[in-house]
């Protein structure tokens, strides 16, 4: 049976793992079996010409919370990839940090579809920023 810090320990390994995570800013809060809350400091580098965080940034970051979340819930010698997602940006993304939390709603042996939200933060102040609903593949764990 696979524990809880088990499925962390992994799940944090494969977010380290990622090196687009590294050069965004990008840091893995919090782990749980089917969720993940990933968190980026919003600065002038990741904005679009308008000032605000660029939507690929946005995007990024809760696609990989959907894709770290369905990896809590995969067998351990799977590897997770997006196959399909939909966002909304509901409004700009302006704030401190950026918040955004993968959900399982649904696992599949195959197929996980999750869903996502990115929260702009400023002080105490949060509003939802992006929606977000994906599908998750399992694939065959790439040794390299």
């Amino acid at each position: 049976m696979t524990t809880h810090s088990t499925v962390e320990r992994r799940v944090r390994a494969i977010f380290d793992d990622q090196p687009f995570m590294t050069i965004l800013g990008a840091t893995l809060e919090r782990v749980v079996p089917g969720e993940v809350e990933i968190r980026l400091p919003c600065r002038a580098e990741l904005t679009q010409h308008t000032g605000v965080m660029h939507a690929g940034v946005v995007t990024s970051i809760v696609d990989t919370a959907c894709g770290a979340a369905a990896a809590t819930v995969m067998e351990t010698e799977r590897d997770v990839v997006s196959v399909e997602f939909k966002i909304n940006l509901l409004a700009p993304a302006v704030g401190d940090y950026l918040r955004a939390v993968g959900r399982v709603v649904r696992a599949g042996r195959t197929l996980t579809v999750c869903s996502g939200e990115v929260w702009a933060v400023s002080g105490d102040e949060a509003r939802v920023v992006a929606l977000m609903q994906a599908t998750m593949m399992a694939v065959a764990r790439v040794q390299g």
